[in-house]
């Protein structure tokens, strides 16, 4: 990673849980977006280095990599590296919409399978929420 003194990235895949490898990728970078320990102008790993990491098909993270990059995530520079891109997505409501539906339904399939009430996880998510002190 480019940032300084940034950790980095850290990808992990489970053979396991359904999820095809190269969307679990998908999902990380987005997640790191989401969580700020990815930030725009950080270099990812090679599409050979993962792919060794991960003990996976160079394919497959090229695979993620390209669906990333077509999406406007991730910028690739030939000779240089992969990068997370400088652009401000800005998706349509419905579209966000639809994303956030899909996502809530597949946590709670997948917390439910984990013998989870919808309770039990609703209040898990609550405690992720700032306190009110910190909202200010």
């Amino acid at each position: 990673m480019t940032r300084n003194n940034a950790p980095p990235v850290m990808f992990s895949i489970d053979l396991h849980s359904g999820v095809p490898v190269y969307r679990q990728l998908i999902d990380q970078v987005r997640g790191g977006i989401a969580a700020g320990s990815l930030a725009p102008g950080d270099q990812l790993p090679t599409v050979r280095q993962l792919a060794v990491d991960l003990a996976i098909n160079p394919n497959t993270v090229m695979r993620a990599y390209r669906e990333l990059e077509l999406g406007g995530l991730l910028e690739t520079h030939q000779g240089t590296g992969t990068f997370i891109s400088n652009k401000k997505l800005e998706k349509k409501s419905a579209e966000r919409e639809r994303q956030l539906s899909q996502m809530a339904g597949e946590f709670a399939a997948r917390a439910g399978a984990a013998g989870f009430t919808l309770e039990e996880i609703i209040e898990r998510l609550g405690d992720l929420l700032p306190s009110p002190a910190q909202r200010r």
